[in-house]
């Protein structure tokens, strides 16, 4: 057989194989039945396609990682636009070095929680904190911090490297509800992360219909996995939702409790217009 002969035949098999993947595809995104939960069908192709997202890179223990390309940035080490005290007015915190303490060393007397002027309802949140070196106290007067969604319910920040405290009060506590699984804690002086999933309450007719929920991985290791919260937190306090709704939306909270813990590269991603797209294919508005 002659090579352009061959080189033909080559061809001609190409193109068919190309014909037949075509036609591969086309049935294999042929939509199927109704969907009973929204409007689409299984494999519906008029479905609108997911966002594009590029993913952030991982922090190091000197280098914080980049947020993903739809996170809003809270704190990025360059100043503290994003926050105000609790109830408003100048941050009380204090920005250092690219990262932001804990503490008001220009006025030790007025450590007010910090808050984010922004308010999120679900949400995925990663903050990254190191707590005091040399440690000092024990059990909660140790590196004492917390982690409040919506203003209400708390991640617990705490030194619980080797040091003893109540379970429902240590590092990545649901505080004063629910103990982590595990102790994932590293040495104080030395970066953390928390990753976590926050699903706010649902209310139906005025009474709560889910609670809230949280995901917490602490330095990759999962401590809450899709933990109800009983109720926004109190010290010395059974949980429990109020009679009358929370708010749709509340701010990020960080807590001064006299120890100057530091926080470097917070972002959220709103999840809620992610989910409803999600849910019924809907974009939106």
């Amino acid at each position: 057989m002659s090579k352009r002969k061959g080189s033909g035949l080559m061809m001609l098999a190409g193109l068919a194989a190309i014909g037949l993947a075509c036609v591969l595809t086309r049935a294999a995104e042929k939509a199927g039945p109704p969907q009973p939960w929204s409007k689409w069908k299984v494999h519906d192709m008029e479905r609108p396609a997911p966002p594009v997202v590029t993913p952030g890179t991982f922090s190091s223990s000197d280098q914080p990682g980049k947020p993903p390309s739809d996170a809003v940035v809270l704190f990025d080490g360059k100043d503290l636009s994003h926050w105000q005290a609790k109830g408003g007015g100048e941050p009380t915190f204090t920005l250092q070095d690219g990262v932001m303490l804990s503490s008001n060393l220009k006025d030790p007397k007025n450590n007010k929680y910090l808050q984010s002027k922004d308010q999120f309802g679900d949400v995925q949140l990663h903050v990254e904190f190191a707590t005091p070196i040399p440690a000092k106290g024990e059990g909660q007067g140790r590196g004492n911090s917390g982690v409040f969604l919506m203003g209400l319910f708390e991640t617990q920040v705490l030194d619980s490297y080797q040091a003893a405290t109540y379970p429902d009060g240590q590092a990545g506590a649901v505080y004063g509800q629910y103990p982590p699984m595990v102790n994932a804690c590293r040495p104080p002086g030395e970066w953390q992360t928390y990753d976590v999933v926050f699903t706010k309450p649902r209310y139906k007719d005025g009474q709560v219909a889910e609670p809230a929920y949280i995901t917490t991985i602490h330095n990759g290791v999962v401590l809450q996995n899709h933990q109800r919260i009983e109720g926004p937190t109190g010290h010395m306090f059974v949980a429990k939702y109020p009679d009358k709704p929370l708010p749709e939306k509340g701010p990020l909270e960080l807590q001064f409790h006299g120890n100057p813990v530091k926080y470097r590269n917070i972002w959220v991603r709103p999840l809620e217009a992610l989910e409803h797209q999600q849910l019924t294919g809907d974009v939106a508005k």
